[in-house]
C-alpha cells in the first residue's frame, strides 16, 4: 500500500474508502463475505505475474513449477472437502463454471430445465438476456404459489413434456432446502444430466447443514466466495468420467490463462474450510438467519416461505407499502447494505421489486450472533416504518456505526492506513 499511496493516491483513497464502508456498514448482501487476511495475502501475491495456460504438469508456458504446486493444492483440497472425484479450480466465476458445463455437454438449441429467475434462480439458468437463454431452449420450474417451496411435481411434469438434456438444481434467492435426490429421480426418468449449482450454499453443504449434491449430480458448480468465504471465483466438481471434457471446455474452451493469484487464494480458503471452526461458523450463519427472521416477523414483515433453512431471507414488502428498491436505498442511508429482489409471482418489475434479500454470512464473519441479529431486525423495522424520516434514518445510522465498531473486520489494515489518509487529504 505504501507504493500505491506514493504512485496513485486517488486509487489508494478509493481502496481506503471501501475499507471504511465495509467496516462501518452492516452488510446483509447474501452473496458477499469478508476474506481472511491470509486469503487476502494470497490474492495480492506475485502469482498475479504468471501466465499458466493449461493444467499442472501440462502447461503451455515454462516456469510454472510453483503455480503448479498452488493449483494442485487447490484441487486436492476441493476434492477432499467436497468428496468429489474431480475438481477444476480455474473458472473465474460461477457463471463461467456453469458455461463450461453447458459447453461440455450441450449443443445450441438443447433444452435445459432450470429454476425461474423470478422464483429464485440465477441469470445463467436461462434468462433471455444471458448467454444461457440465448443459446439454449430453457424451460423453467418454480415454487408452489401456496407454500413458496420448489414444486417438484411440476418440475417432473415439465421434464416429461420437454425432455431436457440438462436439469439444473440450484438458486440464488431461495431460502429453503433443495432436495437433490428428488431432482436425480426426475433426471433419471427422462434421461437428463443433473447439474447442482451450489454457489450460495456450498459452505453449508461442506459443514453438513444442507443436503449434499455430490452423490446425485454429474456436475456441481461452486463459487468460492459467499458462504465459502474465499476469493471471488468458481469451481467445477464432477465424476472422473467427465473430467477431461470439463477441463477442455474450461481451457481452452472458454478461458485462456487462469488467474493464479486467485487460485492460490482459493487454496487458502479451502484449507480454512477444512478447520473445525468453519463448521461452527456455518452453524452460526443458520442461527443468525433464524434470529433475524424471528425479529422481522415480530415486526410484521412477511417472509417468503415463512422463514429460512439457510443463509438468506426474502422479505415481502407489499404490506409495508414500499418497493424493494426504495427500501434498499433507504436502508443504505441508515448503514445497512442489502439488495432489492423479486419475490415469487412478483407483480413489480425487476427494476423496483416487491422484496429485499437479506443474508447473514458477512455479519457472522464479523462475529455477530443472535442478539445482534435482533438489533439489526429492529433497525430494519424502524427504517422501513419511517421511510421518509431523516431523523430516524440518522439515528439508525449512528446506531449501526456504534454496532460495527464492536465487530471490526480488518483492524490492522485500518490502523496502518489512517495516518496516510490524513496525509493524502
Amino acid at each position: 500500500m505504501e507504493n500505491l499511496w506514493n504512485l496513485d493516491n486517488d486509487i489508494a483513497k478509493a481502496i481506503h474508502g471501501e475499507l471504511l464502508r465495509e467496516e462501518e456498514e452492516i452488510n446483509l448482501i447474501a452473496s458477499e463475505n469478508y476474506v481472511s487476511p491470509a486469503v487476502l495475502a494470497a490474492l495480492g501475491s506475485i502469482f498475479t505475474n504468471k501466465y499458466a495456460e493449461g493444467y499442472p504438469g501440462r502447461r503451455f508456458y515454462r516456469g510454472c513449477q510453483w503455480v503448479d504446486r498452488a493449483e494442485s493444492l487447490a484441487i486436492e483440497r476441493a476434492r477432499e472437502l467436497f468428496g468429489a472425484e474431480h475438481a477444476n479450480v480455474q473458472p473465474h466465476s460461477g457463471s463461467q463454471a456453469n458455461m463450461a458445463v453447458y459447453f461440455s455437454f450441450l449443443q445450441p438449441g438443447d433444452t435445459i430445465l432450470a429454476m425461474n429467475l423470478n422464483h429464485g434462480g440465477h441469470l445463467t439458468h436461462g434468462h433471455k438476456i444471458n448467454f444461457s437463454g440465448k443459446l439454449y431452449h430453457v424451460v423453467s420450474y418454480g415454487v408452489d404459489p401456496d407454500t413458496e417451496l420448489i414444486d417438484y411435481d411440476h418440475a417432473r411434469r415439465l421434464a416429461r413434456e420437454h425432455r431436457p438434456r440438462l436439469i439444473i438444481a440450484g438458486a440464488s434467492a431461495y431460502p429453503r432446502v433443495i432436495h437433490f435426490d428428488r431432482f436425480r429421480e426426475i433426471a433419471d426418468e427422462v434421461g437428463a444430466y443433473l447439474m447442482a449449482d451450489i454457489a450460495h450454499i456450498a459452505g453449508l453443504i461442506v459443514a453438513g447443514y444442507h443436503p449434499d449434491p455430490i452423490p446425485y449430480a454429474e456436475f456441481v458448480t461452486v463459487t468460492t466466495h459467499k458462504t465459502m468465504r474465499g476469493p471471488r471465483g468458481g469451481m467445477i466438481l464432477c465424476r472422473e468420467e467427465f473430467a477431461r471434457k470439463i477441463d477442455r471446455n474450461v481451457f481452452p474452451g472458454i478461458q485462456g490463462g487462469p488467474l493464479m493469484h486467485v487460485i492460490a487464494a482459493k487454496a487458502v480458503a479451502l484449507k480454512e474450510a477444512q478447520q473445525p471452526a468453519f463448521k461452527e461458523y456455518q452453524r452460526q450463519i443458520i442461527l443468525n438467519t433464524r434470529a433475524l427472521a424471528e425479529s422481522l416477523q415480530r415486526a410484521g414483515f412477511r417472509l417468503v416461505s415463512g422463514g429460512s433453512d439457510n443463509h438468506l431471507l426474502l422479505v415481502d414488502l407489499r404490506n409495508k407499502g414500499i418497493s424493494g428498491k426504495e427500501a434498499a436505498l433507504t436502508l443504505e442511508r441508515a448503514g445497512i447494505c442489502c439488495n432489492r429482489n423479486l419475490i415469487p409471482f412478483d407483480p413489480s418489475s425487476a427494476a423496483q421489486t416487491s422484496g429485499i434479500r437479506l443474508g447473514t454470512p458477512a455479519v457472522t464473519t464479523r462475529g455477530m450472533k443472535e442478539e445482534e441479529m435482533k438489533l439489526i431486525g429492529g433497525f430494519i423495522a424502524e427504517v422501513v416504518s419511517r421511510i421518509d424520516s431523516d431523523k430516524t434514518i440518522g439515528r439508525i445510522k449512528k446506531a449501526t456505526g456504534e454496532l460495527t465498531e464492536d465487530f471490526p473486520i480488518y483492524p490492522r489494515l485500518r490502523n496502518r492506513w489512517e495516518p496516510r489518509l490524513e496525509e493524502a487529504y
